[in-house]
């Protein structure tokens, strides 16, 4: 055992210089946040005062990974948001209507002519000419009607239909709402989560909180505001037939139609058909550009089900307006010239640079689902982050001192190895956390210095079995190599039980959790190598130059 080949020696050291070359640039550059503006700056500072204030001056050769800081270290924007799931029953029904409209014309022959009627917009109001063939109308309608698919529904319909008078109602089931509400927090959370991503914003935290709000929590970002119109933008880019266009806002839409603004043209709105021809869900790409005249703009690109609807209804309505919508508001209503075939386009207006790249942001991103109403928003300063890390680092150099102290006190040169490894074991957990781009919270900072302490139980383990293997006159060098055989399993057993917990707490947890188990998983991955192979291999340097006939540990 205490027989290192050369290659086992060389593989040894190297991780432990890529581990240190990895947190190196922790030490000299040091994170200026200036939240007014969002604007992060690098310095240099400390034992390299010959270099400029530009991380452009560290070579670019060596590692420039630094830890990211959490929100409760760095600062950063916090948010909670309220999604209203009930904009999405209007759009099911919206949605629903053609073929509702189908459906009945199959049997018009009873029903007679209808007509959609003004309705809740959790409903589908359809007027039929002859009540008495309400029947009829209800037999059909439910032929459209689709199995649920939910942990409590199962196998129920996702409509109900019912008649009042001349007057049929849809609406969405019970078990369909349930379902619903899930679906477009899910799609909710993974929207803002693309959002916020698109950006180059490193580990924010996005969950859902109870039946209907999401909590955003973005480190390093400006400011709450900023954070919202990131976010909170609906983004919802439909295509519409234009009905006309008036001056007068009050103007009645009549049913099946709705009335939107001109983005540009103040005072101008159109009256379009409520129902797009196609949505922006079917967008597969969107990337800003600029338009023939050079101005911004943005291209976007269909997927094939919505490029063959795009092209079909380019096709038969030539010479007809057409508008593209953007949360409510008419962009453009070109007159459309030929058949748009290829399945993209582009879209012009009144955008400057930022606002066109924002735009291509958020339709790649995807349209949220439903509105978002925020709840509660904070602006958290740097200032009880530099509290936290202070307070941080006092705790991790109280700890580092006692347990150094106690390892020399208690073992003499070996508790000196111990020590050795143990700086560099702290060392290579930044260097790990710089490699993967970790954020560390305040938490991740209590599993370090909870690291710190567990670090030196394996050179404990190793050197009390080293003292039993010297009370039975075994030789310095067989007392080693049996202390190290006879601990490893005991060293295996207790790391691995806590690793175990640490992936549970990672793969369960969230926000603050998550950031303990990283730091505390990876300490554990490197308190196991520094004290089974870099101790050793110092133990083992020690005993190939000195050669002792005794040892005291």
């Amino acid at each position: 055992m205490l027989q290192f080949a050369l290659w086992k020696r060389a593989t040894i050291w190297a991780l432990v210089l890529i581990g240190l070359a990895l947190a190196m640039p922790n030490l000299f550059y040091e994170r200026v946040e200036r939240h007014n503006d969002a604007v992060q700056a690098i310095e240099l500072r400390g034992a390299m005062p010959e270099l400029v204030a530009d991380r452009d001056a560290w070579p670019g050769w060596l590692p420039s990974g630094l830890v990211n800081l959490g929100l409760d270290l760095r600062g950063g924007a916090h948010l909670l948001a309220e999604v209203k799931v009930e904009d999405v029953y209007a759009d099911r029904m919206d949605a629903l209507w053609p073929d509702v409209r189908d459906a009945l014309r199959a049997v018009r022959d009873e029903v007679g002519p209808i007509r959609r009627a003004d309705s809740p917009p959790a409903e589908l109001h359809v007027n039929i000419t002859r009540p008495e063939g309400m029947a009829a109308a209800l037999a059909a309608v439910r032929e459209i009607a689709r199995p649920t698919v939910t942990l409590t529904g199962v196998g129920s319909s996702d409509i109900e239909v019912r008649g009042a008078g001349d007057l049929l109602i849809v609406q969405l089931s019970e078990a369909e709402k349930q379902a619903t509400d899930n679906r477009t927090i899910q799609q909710s959370l993974e929207i803002v989560r693309r959002r916020v991503d698109e950006v180059g914003t490193r580990e924010p935290t996005i969950q859902r909180q109870g039946t209907d709000r999401i909590l955003i929590q973005v480190p390093g970002i400006g400011s709450a505001e900023e954070l919202k119109a990131l976010i909170g933008t609906t983004a919802r880019l439909t295509f519409h037939p234009v009905v006309s266009r008036t001056d007068n806002p009050n103007d009645a839409p009549g049913a099946g139609n709705v009335i939107y603004p001109s983005m540009d043209d103040a005072g101008v709105y159109y009256i379009l058909e409520r129902t797009p021809v196609v949505s922006g869900e079917e967008l597969t790409d969107a990337q800003p550009g600029f338009d023939q005249n050079g101005l911004p703009s943005v291209t976007f690109r269909f997927n094939p089900a919505g490029a063959r609807k795009f092209g079909r209804y380019t096709q038969e309505n030539v010479g007809s307006p057409f508008a593209i919508v953007l949360d409510e508001e008419v962009i453009s209503a070109p007159v459309i010239r030929e058949a748009i075939l290829g399945g993209s386009g582009q879209i012009t207006g009144n955008f400057n640079v930022e606002e066109s790249t924002q735009l291509a942001i958020l339709l790649r991103a995807g349209a949220l689902p439903a509105e978002l109403v925020f709840l509660e928003e904070r602006t958290i300063g740097p200032e009880l982050g530099a509290d936290s890390i202070a307070a941080g680092k006092i705790a991790c150099i109280v700890a580092f001192v006692a347990v150094l102290f106690f390892m020399a006190a208690s073992y003499g040169l070996f508790g000196i190895f111990a020590n050795i490894a143990l700086i560099v074991n702290v060392a290579m957990i930044f260097g790990l956390l710089s490699l993967i781009g970790a954020t560390l919270t305040l938490p991740g900072i209590a599993g370090i210095v909870l690291t710190i302490g567990m670090a030196v139980d394996a050179n404990v383990l190793v050197f009390e079995r080293i003292r039993e293997e010297l009370k039975s006159a075994r030789g310095p060098a067989r007392a080693i190599e049996l202390g190290y055989e006879k601990a490893l399993s005991a060293i295996l057993d207790a790391n691995i039980t806590t690793f175990i917990t640490a992936t549970i707490l990672f793969t369960m947890g969230s926000g603050p959790v998550k950031g303990f188990a990283v730091t505390l998983g990876l300490g554990i991955l490197t308190s196991v190598f520094t004290a089974i192979f870099v101790t050793r291999l110092m133990v083992v340097m020690w005993m190939e130059r000195r050669r002792p006939k005794t040892i005291i540990v």
